[in-house]
């Protein structure tokens, strides 16, 4: 029997911020691919797992900020490949690294990074992976035992062992992250990487050299006492998914518990943050 989706198809206004945190709710569902569009966002569901209330813990939707509305319907057996191969371009970094799908075509690059895209987060298009991407290319790794948290589709952690860090543990509280990042760390022959479903309380007792978190900013400040725990002397914390204002909530955390700013890389409103112990 093929798989049977619900789609549902939001127009959002203004489309930003507003995209970002729909997402993120949505995520916390059975939702388990996202789109954007010019107008907001797709998001599907298999219809197995779809309930009628499914939007009801959704709070953006009652926010008087933003002006949310959707249509859905049935889609029968969704080719994710033949959707993103409309809409997915490679990205480029600095003409250093190239983050591509199987389906396009190879150029000679430093490094080469093939990720399955099946749904928004963790291709390079997302700014804040983007910018990490910026960090982790000015960033001596070769030999550094390395975090990716909230690892998404494993990327960071990717680029991190291509740059020579090792041993590598990439962390995910979401099933389908862990598995994606599994088969995408395969795909690019990664051999020191360990992928691990869970979050923060997974960390205790455990020494990093790099730790790389791209997550968000409340889940970042709640966690932060773990990651400084985490870190080695004269390590490196790199932070993002979180917006310019939210730097003085995130600085006061990471000062307060001895780090230093050292960089900030800046896309449109989002930032990416270096700190050194």
């Amino acid at each position: 029997m093929p798989d049977i989706y619900i789609g549902y198809h939001f127009t959002v206004e203004p489309k930003e911020p507003a995209t970002e945190i729909l997402i993120a709710e949505l995520g916390e569902t059975a939702f388990e691919s996202f789109e954007e569009t010019e107008t907001g966002l797709s998001a599907y569901v298999q219809k197995q797992f779809w309930t009628e209330d499914i939007l009801s813990e959704i709070q953006i939707l009652n926010s008087g900020e933003f002006k949310i509305s959707f249509t859905k319907e049935e889609i029968e057996q969704v080719n994710w490949n033949e959707e993103w191969e409309k809409n997915f371009e490679p990205i480029d970094v600095d003409g250093t690294c190239r983050v591509r799908a199987p389906f396009h075509e190879y150029k000679e690059v430093q490094y080469d990074i093939v990720i399955e895209p099946k749904m928004s987060f963790g291709t390079g298009h997302h700014e804040t992976t983007f910018m990490m991407i910026k960090h982790l290319l000015e960033t001596e790794l070769e030999g550094k035992k390395t975090l990716d948290m909230g690892c998404g589709t494993a990327i960071l952690a990717i680029l991190a062992e291509m740059k020579g860090a090792k041993p590598l543990d990439a962390i995910d509280i979401d099933h389908w992250c862990y598995l994606n990042s599994i088969e995408n760390a395969e795909r690019n022959n990664c051999h020191n990487i360990t992928v691990e479903e869970g979050d923060a309380a997974l960390l205790t007792g455990r020494k990093y050299d790099v730790i790389i978190a791209n997550i968000n900013r409340n889940i970042l400040l709640n966690d932060m006492q773990q990651y400084v725990d985490c870190l080695n002397e004269k390590g490196i914390l790199l932070l993002s998914g979180f917006y310019e204002e939210d730097i003085p909530y995130i600085d006061e955390s990471c000062t307060e518990k001895g780090l230093k700013l050292e960089k900030k890389h800046q896309k449109n409103n989002w930032v990416a943050l270096k700190y050194v112990n």
